[in-house]
């Protein structure tokens, strides 16, 4: 741990890719939370395919690799996909998912032959375009890194200053027409805000993997919250967990790419929220079930023996568990049941195999059967 530390201080490939990292899972994760709770999940994908012929493009007409021209054809491109995307769903009857997948399928094959093009070209056989693919972490430096930060605080200063527009857009658009808010601009600013973060976040994850990025910090917060701003927090922080975290793993292991890395990081985190978080998570939902499991089987002895009393004069009589296992179909349970609810101070036992009700006990049963009776 101490020589990580020291590593991330002093090593400056490391610093700057954890640093770079981080800060890609912190914007991501912002703006992902927006696409999440409006069922846009697909769309960082489609952004993320469709800026690559946008890097092909921008290297055709510049001939240079700067990463600076490389990102601002990618943004370009990505910006394109989206206006185009929005007028094919608000013009067509083509529903938003169609017309994400054919988008992100039209783009990406475009892409993929000029990449293929720019291969077979004398002078640019060695482009090193395909980085953008699967991403090269490796490749940062403290300028990109200083880039990613300044973009990603323009980012979060707009992301807060139309808090209430992005939040109406997400929950309540036709609403937010209706009180006279510009809710397209709105839906304009938001994706390509998206759009940004996905271009800044190309050189470190690559086209193909971003969409993790963009979507996995949001679902897992999502498991976590109700409430927009704490959701967004934790997106963030998970995204920023992610990418520092990815990034010191693979500097621990040769040849091992710090993008996929960082993905499989965030998918953990994930899979942790979906089983682990309260309320919503697999296992709290499997403890809440056995519990109301156990709370019914309580109920039904209870209410049992509630009925055989109502048969005597006496309604603290006492019965035979044997009495209670032929009217329960959990007969296993009727002896566990009798004794935790003898612990409650609802049932006593009169003799070895003998049980009846207690005054608390009565009560309890009496309300059972009453609100029962009422619902039904």
């Amino acid at each position: 741990m101490i020589e990580i530390l020291y590593n991330i201080l002093f090593d400056y490939t490391l610093r700057t890719v954890a640093l770079g990292a981080g800060v890609l899972g912190i914007v991501s994760g912002i703006l992902g939370s927006y696409a999440v709770l409006r069922k846009q999940s697909l769309l960082g994908d489609t952004i993320s395919h469709a800026a690559l012929p946008g890097i092909a493009l921008a290297f055709l007409f510049t001939g240079s690799k700067s990463v600076l021209l490389i990102l601002t054809g990618a943004a370009l491109a990505g910006w394109v996909a989206t206006l185009l995307m929005i007028s094919i769903i608000r013009t067509t009857r083509i529903k938003e998912d169609s017309a994400l997948g054919l988008v992100l399928s039209v783009f990406f094959g475009f892409g993929l032959v000029l990449l293929t093009y720019i291969q077979k070209l004398p002078n640019a056989t060695q482009a090193g375009l395909e980085k953008f693919l699967f991403g090269q972490a490796a490749t940062l430096l403290a300028e990109d890194v200083l880039v990613m930060a300044i973009l990603s605080l323009v980012i979060l200063a707009l992301v807060l200053l139309f808090w209430k527009e992005f939040k109406l857009l997400s929950f309540d658009e036709d609403f937010g027409a209706t009180v006279g808010f510009p809710m397209r601009s709105i839906d304009i600013l938001l994706t390509s805000l998206l759009v940004v973060a996905i271009v800044i976040g190309l050189q470190t994850v690559g086209v193909v993997l971003m969409s993790a990025m963009i979507v996995a910090p949001a679902a897992a917060a999502r498991q976590w919250t109700n409430r927009l701003g704490i959701m967004i927090a934790l997106s963030a922080l998970f995204g920023a967990i992610a990418g520092i975290g990815g990034a010191i793993i693979s500097s621990l292991t040769s040849k091992l790419p710090t993008g996929p890395t960082i993905v499989l990081c965030i998918s953990a985190i994930v899979l942790l929220s979906l089983f682990l978080a309260p309320a919503r998570g697999l296992v709290w939902q499997w403890i809440q079930q056995s519990r109301n499991r156990h709370n019914f089987h309580l109920d039904a002895v209870l209410l049992d023996l509630y009925a055989l009393a109502q048969q005597h004069r006496d309604r603290l009589h006492g019965h035979h568990a044997a009495v209670l296992k032929t009217m329960n179909l959990k007969q296993s349970a009727v002896n566990r049941c009798l004794r935790e609810l003898k612990t409650q101070g609802l049932v006593r036992q009169i003799s070895r195999d003998l049980w009846g009700l207690t005054e608390a006990g009565l009560q309890q049963a009496e309300s059972l059967a009453n609100t029962q009776g009422g619902a039904a």
